[in-house]
């Protein structure tokens, strides 16, 4: 009963362990990728590299462990993944979640230029993604694709689903929670000088989690605010 109750409640015991499993997958796998591509790019040129082309795609794979492992602890701790983090949408999930991440697209524009005043020869790993990706191939057209949806399910789901119910079973207050969650979300792209710049975002976009009690609208507000990116990395 008290396991039940905790899901129905947006809390779950084995939180951390998801949590954990999600990031420690991240981190394992992008060891594993550095250390096997190191001496194969390190003569590149970087004013005319290599076109990748379906390698581009590699890129991502780092971040899709970081949902794998909520929804692996799920299935085997929990009720599942929509059960346990409610990933089906609802109208009202879509409501909060476009508000939300126009709110995030906001904060993004607003810092962003304030970021770029500051720091204007800062370049982004969308910069890199699309030199690589040798133009407008079906390849670049997957990584935005990624981007706007894979990203934000896999993102949202380790940091407002797995860490978002941890600490909601150890009764830490909501608004705490949406301030950890979205610090975890900044340092997660490990890009310094964009850190205040998401962790703004990470704010809007946890405030439809929080609203609703539904990680669904979170990865629509999420998908919202990368819309743009998606875009930029596309036809950019």
């Amino acid at each position: 009963m008290a396991e039940q109750q905790d899901r129905d409640t947006g809390r779950a015991h084995w939180g951390f362990l998801a949590f954990f499993t999600g990031l420690g997958g991240y981190h394992l796998v992008t060891l594993v990728f550095t250390a096997a591509t190191a001496d194969r790019f390190a003569e590149v040129d970087v004013t005319a590299p290599p076109v990748l082309g379906p390698l581009l795609l590699l890129v991502f794979l780092p971040n899709v462990l970081l949902g794998l492992g909520p929804v692996v602890v799920s299935w085997a701790r929990g009720g599942g993944p929509n059960r346990d983090f409610g990933l089906v949408p609802t109208a009202r999930d879509v409501k909060v979640g476009l508000a939300a991440g126009g709110a995030a697209l906001l904060a993004a524009w607003l810092l962003g230029a304030l970021l770029l005043r500051l720091n204007p020869d800062r370049s982004s790993s969308l910069d890199r993604i699309g030199a690589l990706s040798g133009g407008r191939t079906i390849w670049l057209a997957a990584a935005a694709l990624f981007v706007f949806l894979g990203a934000p399910l896999t993102e949202e789901l380790l940091t407002r689903g797995a860490l978002w119910q941890a600490l909601a079973h150890y009764r830490v207050p909501r608004i705490a929670i949406l301030a950890l969650t979205a610090l975890v979300f900044a340092f997660l792209h490990e890009e310094s000088w964009r850190v205040l710049s998401l962790f703004a975002q990470g704010l809007a976009i946890g405030s439809a989690r929080m609203v609703t009690g539904r990680v669904a609208s979170s990865v629509v507000a999420h998908a919202t605010n990368n819309l743009l990116p998606a875009v930029y990395l596309y036809a950019g």
